[in-house]
């Protein structure tokens, strides 16, 4: 899929940029020429330096911020370098997120706060900053990170499924809100991804995964990465308020 689309002369930001799937995602728009805004809480260091290597590598223009998506300023400055380095915004990605486990009467406040924050509040942050762009130029996709948790929940997870149930609503809602002025928005729920999240776990619970996915792999970064090429694409232009599972049909 990504040697089929051209996406030169575009513009996207991608936050949660500096590793993961935000990564792949980032790598994904610039080997097929968008030029991109990057967002990234911590490792400042390491997303200049990861944004200087796809400018190098795909010959695109890459900037970069460093902040928190649960404080409203984060999205704002991201919607700014966007502006004023390129006058136009085409994509959108909220990516960013973080995962707290823990039993229930067990999760402290403010793990149930900081969760909900970067998770729900910061997608909301980045449809606002997105939307207020897009509707300047001709429209553009707007796709936010869920998780199967989202849609299915899972034990020891009742936060993290909270807030990611939320930006299913979330983007259902802005889906339908912003139609008329051609932007789209689109949710992707990513199953078991290998990603940092996933190094933690004890051999007995990666087998305990892997036996639920029917597929019978964990899934790629860039198995996410591709899914949102298609809906940064004209491929998807009739497609809006869709939650995609990228989850080898996994069963949770």
């Amino acid at each position: 899929m990504p040697d089929q689309i051209d996406l030169r002369g575009r513009v996207g930001v991608v936050t949660g940029a500096s590793r993961g799937i935000g990564a792949a995602v980032a790598e994904a728009l610039a080997r097929s020429g968008m030029n991109l805004v990057l967002g990234g809480h911590r490792h400042a260091e390491t997303l200049e330096a990861f944004g200087h290597e796809l400018a190098r590598t795909h010959g695109v223009k890459v900037s970069c911020h460093a902040g928190d998506m649960a404080d409203p300023a984060t999205a704002n400055a991201l919607a700014k370098l966007a502006f004023s380095g390129h006058r136009q915004l085409d994509l959108w990605v909220n990516n960013a997120g973080l995962l707290v486990d823990g039993s229930i009467g067990m999760i402290s406040d403010a793990d149930v706060q900081k969760t909900l924050a970067v998770n729900l509040a910061g997608t909301i942050h980045g449809v606002q900053q997105a939307a207020r762009l897009m509707q300047r130029g001709q429209g553009g996709s707007i796709v936010n990170l869920t998780s199967i948790m989202g849609r299915f929940g899972s034990a020891g997870l009742l936060a993290y499924s909270a807030s990611k149930a939320g930006v299913i609503g979330a983007t259902l809602s802005a889906a339908k809100e912003l139609a008329p002025k051609k932007i789209r928005v689109n949710a992707i729920a990513p199953g078991f991804i290998a990603t940092d999240m996933a190094k933690g776990l004890s051999e007995e619970k990666l087998a305990q995964r892997l036996s639920s996915i029917g597929m019978g792999r964990i899934g790629t970064a860039l198995d996410v990465a591709n899914a949102i090429l298609f809906l940064a694409s004209d491929m998807s232009s009739y497609v809006t308020g869709q939650v995609i599972g990228v989850d080898g049909a996994m069963v949770v």
